[in-house]
């Protein structure tokens, strides 16, 4: 996947990064930047919420397994606040505890394995394409215009 496919002349998605283990953080946070996005970073779910609270998001990216306020509490006050807001909850738990979309709140859920950097950054993409405001087809651009040239004046 290239890095390139992110539209310079927009401005770039916002995404708050959580993770308490601070070389997965960093990482991650590093992939992301390549694609052209802002990142604003926490180490524990509080802190998280805080930014969240205070800032404004395009995604989220949340671990579940933290100190104090795990993943999943995370992910509940997010939807108290934001229901519509898109997350992905990373885990290396995933399968031990059947980890999926309908019982995290997340929209997203991926494994931490040799394949997590290619399924996250396909998820971002695809989550931000969805939650990104529809442009009219040309055909309806055009429609009003084509109506108006034909109308008289007086």
């Amino acid at each position: 996947m290239k890095a390139s496919t992110w539209n310079s002349t927009a401005a770039p998605a916002r995404i708050l990064l959580v993770d308490d283990n601070k070389m997965g953080l960093m990482a991650r946070k590093s992939v992301l930047e390549e694609f052209g996005y802002s990142i604003t970073t926490a180490a524990e779910g509080a802190e998280a919420f805080d930014c969240f609270r205070h800032g404004s998001f395009d995604l989220i990216v949340t671990d579940y397994k933290m100190p104090k306020m795990d993943g999943l509490e995370f992910i509940r006050q997010v939807r108290e606040l934001a229901a519509q807001t898109p997350i992905i909850l990373l885990s290396g738990y995933v399968e031990a505890l059947g980890l999926v979309e309908s019982n995290t709140g997340a929209d997203v859920v991926i494994s931490k394995n040799a394949n997590e950097v290619p399924h996250l950054i396909r998820s971002v993409h695809r989550l931000l394409r969805r939650n990104a405001p529809k442009k009219p087809a040309a055909s309806q651009r055009a429609a009003p215009l084509a109506a108006a040239a034909g109308r008289k004046r007086v």
